[in-house]
């Protein structure tokens, strides 16, 4: 539908040509933004609705029960079978943010979830082996569940700025009644779409620019073949360009062809999916900039260790 809307839009109403670079920066911008925007209001109004049924020192409680690392296994696992990128990650993770469930878990979600889904699964099993696919897809959740263990352990949560409405102290203060949760849930969703919506264009702009101007061989002229930082390298010039790892996998297939080690180009790969900087300019909204250096220097970190590893096994 989004496709759909973002083609009507462009090349009928607009009539720019196909295959162009403004077209494709255009075409990037209205498509990822209509859809996380859509994303927002839905996931965070439905989000909303069902936690009407649940007191949140319930939530707290089960959250709390949960052994060491469970609940981050379980978000990583979730992460794995949604087929999001990483600002589309966002609503959900916002959801489990407003749902007091723990940070550290909410993290785990939102790490693993663009790295790992069904679609870059088949591809990379087309191109690289299924064995490599496997392998990739467990220490993507891998990766999800350590980062999110570590970035609880940091007591980190009054970083997260989320707008809660007075503090619900208990379920009683919420409507008991469906319409009247259908009006809350629908209002908390209004709300965090209003708050987010300049931050969402704002970032989505930025991938837009790069996805329709910056050249597949960019990568390729910046990066050594097999320089001893080329894996560190690779991460930092992945994090501006804004990607869904489906999106990035025939690339990957076509730097590795050409020489640059597998590591160096998963490397880059995992960043311009995971680390992507339309996702740090939203996120800025709903955490400080500790949370989020914190955020984006362990799941660096993790994903150049993870580069290196398969520079030495492949």
């Amino acid at each position: 539908m989004f496709k759909f809307i973002a083609d009507l839009f462009i090349y009928r109403l607009l009539g720019l040509a196909e295959g162009e670079k403004l077209t494709a920066a255009l075409h990037f911008f209205i498509y990822d933004s209509i859809k996380i925007l859509v994303l927002i209001l839905v996931v965070v109004s439905a989000v909303a609705f069902f936690r009407t049924y649940f007191p949140i020192e319930k939530i707290r409680r089960v959250t709390a029960k949960a052994k060491f690392g469970t609940g981050n296994i379980v978000a990583s696992t979730f992460g794995a079978v949604t087929p999001f990128c990483s600002c589309s990650s966002i609503p959900l993770f916002i959801g489990f943010l407003k749902a007091k469930i723990p940070a550290g878990i909410a993290f785990s979600f939102l790490i693993t979830s663009p790295l790992v889904n069904e679609i870059a699964f088949v591809m990379m099993g087309g191109l690289f082996g299924w064995k490599l696919a496997f392998l990739y897809a467990l220490t993507g959740i891998a990766l999800g569940v350590v980062a999110g263990i570590i970035l609880g352990w940091l007591k980190l949560d009054r970083e997260i700025i989320l707008d809660e409405t007075k503090q619900e102290k208990s379920n009683q203060q919420l409507p008991q009644d469906f319409v009247g949760r259908a009006k809350y849930s629908w209002t908390e969703g209004k709300k965090t779409f209003w708050r987010l919506f300049p931050y969402v264009i704002g970032g989505v702009a930025v991938g837009a620019a790069i996805h329709g101007y910056v050249p597949q061989d960019f990568f390729m002229n910046f990066v050594g073949k097999y320089e001893a930082l080329a894996v560190p390298v690779a991460v930092l010039v992945g994090i501006p360009i804004y990607a869904g790892c489906s999106t990035v996998v025939p690339l990957i297939f076509s730097i590795t062809a050409n020489g640059v080690p597998l590591g160096t180009s998963l490397a880059f790969m995992m960043s311009i999916a995971g680390l992507s900087l339309p996702e740090g300019i939203i996120l800025k909204k709903i955490m400080r900039g500790k949370l989020l250096a914190a955020f984006f220097g362990i799941v660096g970190v993790g994903i150049i260790l993870i580069g290196f590893l398969f520079n030495v096994i492949s």
